[in-house]
C-alpha cells in the first residue's frame, strides 16, 4: 500500500496524467504538451527529440510524425519507445516508456485534418530526417505540393501516428531538499492491473 494523496491521488495513471497535463496547459508559457521522445538505433545507439503529445487516451499515449524519419524507422525496427514531460512551471515529471504500436487508421486521418494547411502540405513536402541542400530546395517543394495537393491534402500514407502502451509510469514531484515524490505504476503488456511503488528520489 502506498501513501498516495494531493497531486498523485487516483487509480488510474492515464486520468493522472491528464490532470497534469491539464494543470501544465495553465502555466507553462509554451508547448506544456512537449515530450522527449527516446529511441534507440540499429547499433542499439539512443535518439532522443522532442515531439508533442496530442492524446491521452484508452489506455495509451498518442503522438504524430512522418514513418521514415529517424524516429519512426526506429520505433519499426524495435517497437519500443520511452517519453518524458517535465513541467518547469509545476516542478514536476511524467516518465513512461513501452511498446508502440502504429495509428494510421480514422484517428490519424481526423488528426491531419485538424492541423493547420500549411503544416499539412509541408508534411507532404519534408523528407523528415533526410539531407537537405538548402532551404530554398524544401519551399520550392512546398510550392509544388501546393500545386499539387490543392487546399485539402490528404494525410499522406507516409505519415500518421504512433501509440505507446505504457508497461511503466513515473509521477516525479519535486521536493524540499531535493526529497523528491516518486511513484511508478507498472503493469504487463496488454494487462490493465497496476503495481503501484514509491521509490527513493
Amino acid at each position: 500500500m502506498t501513501d498516495r494523496s494531493g497531486i498523485f491521488a487516483g487509480d488510474d495513471p492515464f486520468e493522472i496524467a491528464r490532470r497534469w497535463l491539464s494543470e501544465a496547459e495553465t502555466s507553462e508559457i509554451n508547448d506544456p504538451n512537449a515530450a522527449a521522445l527516446a529511441t534507440v538505433d540499429d547499433e542499439g545507439l539512443p535518439n532522443v527529440r522532442m515531439v508533442l503529445l496530442k492524446e491521452i487516451a484508452d489506455g495509451g499515449v498518442f503522438f504524430y510524425t512522418n514513418y521514415e524519419s529517424a524516429k519512426g524507422r526506429e520505433i519499426a525496427a524495435t517497437g519500443k519507445a520511452a517519453m518524458v514531460l517535465h513541467w518547469k512551471s509545476l516542478r514536476r515529471q511524467l516518465r513512461l516508456r513501452g511498446p508502440v504500436t502504429r495509428e494510421d487508421g480514422p484517428r490519424a486521418d481526423e488528426y491531419f485534418a485538424s492541423r493547420s494547411l500549411k503544416s499539412r502540405l509541408g508534411a507532404w513536402a519534408s523528407r523528415q530526417s533526410r539531407p537537405l541542400g538548402s532551404r530554398a530546395e524544401l519551399m520550392a517543394e512546398v510550392a509544388r505540393v501546393t500545386t499539387r495537393k490543392g487546399p485539402n491534402p490528404p494525410r499522406p500514407p507516409f505519415w500518421g501516428g504512433f501509440r505507446i502502451d505504457p508497461v511503466e509510469i513515473e509521477f516525479w514531484a519535486d521536493g524540499a531538499f531535493r526529497l523528491h515524490d516518486r511513484f511508478v505504476w507498472r503493469r504487463e503488456p496488454h494487462e490493465n492491473t497496476w503495481k503501484i511503488q514509491r521509490l527513493s528520489p
